[in-house]
C-alpha cells in the first residue's frame, strides 16, 4: 500500500494553508475493526469546532475526488491538544524552553523515557533538562533515537 499519510498530507496541506492554519500531523490507524484517518490542525490562538468542520468538509471533498484509500475509514479533523506532538524541526525549535516528554527506541543514559525542559535543538540532538530526585541533569538525545516526542502538561 502506498503511504496513505503522505498522500493525505499532500491533499490536506494546501487546504489547511489556504485557511491560514498549520497541518500538524496526519495518522492512519486501525483501532479494533475500524480505520481512522486523523488530521491535526492548529493556528495562532488555537482551532475551534468551526475550523475543524471547515477543513473536514474541504478535505472530504478532495479525498472523494482522488479516492486514495481503499478501505472504509472515519475522517477526524481536530486540534493536536495541549500535548501536541513534536515531529518537524520547526516543532522542536518552537518548543525550546517548554516542558516536553520524549520516548526513545533505544536507551539513552540507561533510560528510554524523559520528561523535562527542552534547552536546545540543533537538528541532530535535543538537550533536555530533567529532574532526578533533587538534582537537575542535562541529557543529550540524538534525534534519530526518538520514537516520539510531545509537549507535556505540568500541574
Amino acid at each position: 500500500m502506498t503511504n496513505v499519510t503522505e498522500i493525505v498530507e499532500s491533499l490536506a496541506l494546501p487546504i489547511v494553508e489556504r485557511e491560514n492554519m498549520e497541518l500538524v500531523d496526519v495518522e492512519f490507524v486501525k483501532e479494533g475493526t475500524d480505520w481512522f484517518l486523523r488530521v491535526y490542525i492548529d493556528k495562532e490562538g488555537g482551532v475551534d469546532l468551526e475550523d475543524c468542520v471547515r477543513i473536514n468538509e474541504q478535505l472530504s471533498e478532495a479525498l472523494n475526488e482522488d479516492d486514495p484509500i481503499e478501505q472504509a475509514y472515519y475522517l477526524d479533523v481536530s486540534s493536536p491538544g495541549a500535548e501536541r506532538p513534536l515531529k518537524k524541526p520547526e516543532d522542536y525549535e518552537k518548543a525550546i524552553g517548554k516542558h516536553i516528554y520524549v520516548k526513545t527506541y533505544a536507551p539513552v543514559k540507561d533510560a528510554k523515557e524523559f520528561e523535562g525542559t527542552l534547552l536546545a535543538y540543533d537538528g541532530v540532538t535535543l538537550e533536555i533538562e530533567v529532574r532526578v530526585k533533587t538534582r537537575k541533569l542535562k541529557i543529550e538525545i540524538p534525534v534519530d533515537k526518538i520514537a516520539m516526542a510531545r509537549h507535556a502538561v505540568t500541574f
